[in-house]
């Protein structure tokens, strides 16, 4: 009885050899520094912003190299597979502009000549590459039961290896005779398939990270598995022959990875494959309640899921643009020298990716936001309003296209100009920020004098007409002001307070008190034209 025997009692219906399907998966025609790279991600949940950061990296490096950027869809752990998971990964990759090249989802047409993009579609393809690892003895069945093995393993351990060798895994099944495993096979017995791995645990292995550079770590000394004892395989053995067969040229994946790699390009060197260039990204982290630092929570931190961002009504380009921010130190001064470009004309290369792990900073993005958002007319405000309303606030959505020349003038408020208001971050803040335009102005800020206040408003609004300009609007004022005891002259008001009632900012702050309820708002006089005369007049009336 030979290895070639045992695989293929382990394997009877795999005819396919691995040189056959080579065949279907010639490599690929792109320029020779083009990058062919990936985002794998498991279908368990959201989208979470630590696989969206590897997203942009991923995708940009294919871009920027000619290359190719696609989408493959893990879906080996059907117990924590979420249907419709990957749906949802796409979705939100298209709304952000990063859709891929080549992709596959359930139930519709593969694009791209790589596929199948779905690893459960690929079971055969494992077989025939774990059916080719025991035929040439560097891979073997074990019969263990959960439980059992770890005994087994154990108890190897006392007898084999002292204390600090712990890294070493031999599994209890690696050396039972052949013409035994082929019975038990034949008995109905169920297997998983690992590696036979060549290493005792004794050296290090060295490896190049793109951005660590080259570093070392303890070799595999542990018989990993290829295929489980439900025919599926883990992550390790799949995606190194998927990245193999499709080409990937990189594989950008969490810090999490990194001291698995030594296992992972043991299954390379079985294989018989060229290990890929790997790069780790660092954590996204936040300082927690106890001044730690802490990676973000699926559990804790909203913003740790990308569709927080689309509820809250963050405009896209914002996100993008703050995370190229952490991605890379060279973003800031760039956006800097170039306030209106489009931030697909910044390049970066494996070098301008950061190496530390950045900490996640709201105030950072609202700045950010509030730049992107005031580099917008008052139309594309409006748009990007309706479209976040349509999807999660559908009575705002219907009132904003009833009223949608009105809606368009209160987007342009303060737009326009070297110098925006700067006081939108996200979509869902405009019905509050605005709402004074929308209904009758509920009162916020409170009022120091109400006894002024109501003589000041009942003498202006007597022959109150809305004026054609600024300048005019602002000598009625003055004129309304001067007759009733309030300084006109700033400089006469701060010589001698005492004498006057107050000043000209006062009485426009009861203005803006009676119009919007609060004493901060945009230009006074532009609010008054886009509510109109008739209803200013009946607020300034209703004090």
């Amino acid at each position: 009885m030979t290895y070639k025997d045992l695989a293929d009692v382990l394997y009877p219906n795999i005819t396919e050899s691995v040189e056959d399907i080579f065949k279907k998966y010639p490599p690929r025609k792109l320029p020779a520094d083009a990058v062919v790279s990936r985002f794998a991600p498991s279908p368990t949940g959201f989208m979470h912003i630590g696989g969206f950061f590897q997203v942009l990296i991923d995708r940009t490096l294919a871009k920027n190299s000619d290359g190719v950027f696609y989408l493959r869809n893990e879906d080996t752990d059907k117990k924590r597979e979420v249907e419709g998971a990957m749906e949802i990964i796409f979705d939100i990759l298209t709304k952000y502009n990063q859709a891929p090249d080549e992709y596959q989802l359930l139930g519709q047409k593969m694009v791209g000549d790589y596929g199948p993009y779905i690893q459960s579609k690929r079971l055969d393809i494992y077989h025939a590459f774990a059916k080719k690892l025991v035929a040439e003895g560097k891979a073997f069945p074990c019969f263990c039961k959960k439980t059992e093995g770890k005994e087994e393993i154990l108890k190897i351990r006392e007898e084999k290896f002292s204390e600090n060798d712990s890294n070493v895994d031999y599994d209890p099944c690696r050396n039972m005779p052949i013409e035994e495993a082929i019975k038990r096979v034949q008995k109905g017995e169920k297997f998983a398939i690992r590696l036979k791995t060549p290493n005792d645990g004794t050296r290090k292995m060295s490896f190049e990270d793109i951005v660590k550079g080259r570093v070392e770590l303890p070799e595999n000394a542990k018989d990993v598995i290829l295929i489980k004892n439900d025919g599926i395989p883990p992550y390790a053995f799949a995606h190194a022959i998927d990245d193999t067969l499709m080409g990937t040229t990189i594989v950008v994946r969490g810090e999490e990875w990194f001291t698995s790699t030594p296992a992972h390009i043991d299954i390379f060197n079985a294989l018989g494959f060229k290990p890929l260039k790997y790069y780790h990204t660092p954590n996204i982290c936040k300082i927690d309640e106890n001044g730690g630092k802490r990676k973000l929570s699926k559990r804790k931190d909203p913003e740790s899921n990308m569709q927080y961002f689309s509820e809250e009504g963050y405009p896209t380009t914002a996100v993008i643009e703050y995370l190229l921010n952490l991605l890379s130190s060279s973003f800031e001064p760039w956006r800097a020298k170039n306030p209106d470009a489009h931030y697909s004309e910044f390049k970066f290369g494996i070098t301008d990716i950061t190496a530390g792990s950045p900490l996640f900073d709201f105030i950072k993005l609202n700045d950010i936001a509030k730049n992107v958002v005031a580099r917008m007319t008052g139309e594309e405000v409006y748009n990007n309003w309706l479209s976040w309303a349509k999807e999660f606030k559908p009575s705002l959505a219907k009132t904003l296209e009833e009223r949608r020349d009105y809606a368009i003038k209160v987007c342009n408020i303060g737009r326009g100009g070297t110098k925006p208001r700067k006081d939108i971050y996200k979509w869902s803040m405009i019905e509050n920020l605005y709402s004074y335009l929308f209904d009758k102005p509920i009162l916020v800020d409170e009022i120091d004098n109400k006894e002024n206040y109501q003589e000041f408003l009942k003498e202006y609004s007597k022959d109150f007409t809305l004026p054609v300009d600024k300048e005019s609007w602002f000598n009625g004022v003055k004129a309304v002001a001067e007759r009733l005891g309030y300084a006109t002259d700033n400089k006469l008001y701060k010589a001698n307070p005492e004498a006057y009632k107050g000043n000209t900012a006062k009485v426009c702050e009861y203005v803006r008190l009676a119009l919007t309820g609060r004493k901060d708002s945009p230009d006074l006089y532009e609010l008054m034209t886009i509510l109109g005369e008739d209803k200013v007049l009946e607020r300034l009336k209703n004090i």
